[in-house]
């Protein structure tokens, strides 16, 4: 294996981070990748009227900011690549220019589309043709809502560009569409692994938007001159990896075993295995779960689950009402807290919004006939184990659906640092825990850079590479909690569909 030195940019929907990896020489052994973080900044969500945005040239400068900060540290990156987070877009005119913020995914402009669509389309089509979970944010509900509105960002706009393809076009002045992101819009055909034009037509969304996906690995092109001055940086190849950070971050999953389970945690939680066909049963139709776009020509089986979301708008909320916390303290209050005093379901769309997070729980627990939890770490405590007993829930579910059975789950993400968390999930679901590496997205970025510059020679050796080079923490079950009473309960008001 050569050695050589990758950028990875990974913005997540509530920060950002430059990373720097390198390939380094161990005399007998195989070489180690060591990672470094050079630059992390805030993303945040922008309130403009009645909308929700991202601010999409804030985050381009952050990304130049990274830029500048790896040459001024001395690395020379032989490649770099963006994954973010999925479905969000931005418009470009015939001129390329663009066509105002893009949407952030928890704008209000889908309400009630889910259904609509639905029944103009039918559930089970819908399914069949996108192989995707309904979720309100999804990127047919966001251009369906623009049509509905008769926005003139559609009349005017000639391409479409997810978030990274965005960022990477304003770097290189390539316009592109990477695969695994195109798998996260609800507008691409799963079996035939292309933009589903009859689908765009009958939602009435212009199917001209559209650029042909490229594979993880293809090249962009070069930082473009303008950029490279700017920045006192050299021509750098721009490689699309598999720019959906979900994607990215199971490319990092440090699996020896076949199959396996993972989760990869943190706002959001995404739960599943790997396959290598879509699975379109009539139960993955029920229990609602996603066949998403995969490095290395795999589809990724899963589900989205409420993630540590509630846990950081709770966190937001005593801040803002004067108190000082932070995650830890939070932590150690909650694990202080007794055990299996209330309970929520996660995903219950009263959660999916932002503001007034600590009375939704509460009024979820007086609803469903439970003492709601008053202290800061009675309410984190259930959020915790209620999205433990909820992962349990998915992961029995996933081996119903795949005919598989799993040893253990492998957790990777930032959301492993909660430490609570991995074990309270070990416990509900009777089995190990391998927790880590926790920059997994930016880890499964550099894969692909490596992959594609020949460093590694297929996923597998990268994730050799992944389990030779960072820790793993185990997290076994403990005994002496009313666990199962707990989970029967659970089960009792968790959705309906599932």
């Amino acid at each position: 294996m050569k050695l050589s030195t990758v950028l990875a940019f990974d913005l997540g929907a509530s920060s950002g981070r430059a990373v720097i990896g390198k390939l380094i020489a161990v005399e007998g052994e195989w070489p180690k990748l060591a990672v470094k973080e050079i630059h992390r900044f805030p993303n945040q969500a922008i309130h403009v009227g009645n909308h929700i945005h991202w601010d999409i040239l804030r985050l381009l400068q952050e990304v130049k900011i990274g830029i500048r900060k790896a040459y001024q540290e001395g690395y020379r990156p032989d490649t770099l690549g963006i994954d973010t987070w999925g479905v969000d877009f931005g418009l470009l005119d015939a001129s390329g220019e663009l066509l105002g913020n893009p949407y952030h995914y928890r704008d209000q402009q889908t309400n009630g589309l889910i259904e609509e669509l639905a029944g103009l389309i039918g559930v089970e089509a819908l399914y069949r043709q996108t192989g995707l979970q309904n979720m309100p944010f999804n990127t047919i509900y966001q251009l369906y809502a623009m049509t509905k509105s008769g926005s003139p960002k559609l009349d005017a706009g000639r391409d479409l560009l997810m978030i990274p393809d965005l960022i990477a076009y304003m770097l290189t002045g390539r316009k592109t569409c990477e695969y695994t992101m195109a798998t996260t819009t609800q507008l691409f055909h799963p079996i035939l692994k292309t933009w589903n034009k009859s689908l765009m037509e009958t939602a009435g969304i212009p199917s001209r938007l559209f650029i042909e996906p490229i594979q993880p690995g293809d090249r962009i092109g070069l930082l473009t001159p303008g950029v490279c001055e700017e920045l006192g940086a050299a021509p750098i190849d721009v490689v699309a990896v598999a720019t959906h950070d979900t994607a990215s971050a199971i490319a990092a999953v440090p699996a020896g075993e076949e199959p396996f389970a993972y989760l990869v945690c943190g706002t959001w939680s995404l739960l599943g295995t790997e396959l290598s066909e879509p699975l379109l049963t009539p139960e993955a139709i029920e229990w609602e779960y996603s066949n998403e776009g995969g490095a290395g020509d795999t589809y990724q089986l899963l589900k989205n689950i409420m993630g540590l979301w509630i846990f950081q708008e709770c966190k937001r909320e005593w801040e803002e009402s004067g108190g000082a916390c932070d995650y830890s303290d939070l932590v150690r209050l909650a694990h202080a807290a007794p055990a299996f005093q209330s309970l929520i379901d996660p995903d219950d769309s009263r959660f999916y919004t932002p503001h007034g997070m600590v009375e939704k729980i509460q009024s979820y627990c007086r609803e469903t006939g439970q003492k709601a939890p008053v202290a800061e770490g009675e309410i984190i405590r259930c959020v915790l184990e209620s999205m433990a007993l909820r992962y349990r829930h998915t992961l029995e579910q996933l081996e119903k659906l795949t005919g598989r059975s799993f040893s253990g789950l492998h957790m990777v993400g930032g959301g492993i640092q909660n430490g609570l968390l991995c074990q309270l999930t070990a416990n509900a679901i009777r089995r190990p825990v391998w927790a880590g590496p926790v920059e997994a997205s930016a880890i499964g970025n550099m894969l692909v850079q490596l992959i594609a510059s020949g460093h590694c020679r297929d996923l597998k050796e990268a994730r050799v590479l992944v389990k030779n080079s960072f820790p793993v923490a185990v997290y076994v079950e403990q005994s002496g909690l009313p666990q199962e009473e707990a989970y029967e309960w659970f089960k009792r008001f968790i959705r309906k569909n599932d």
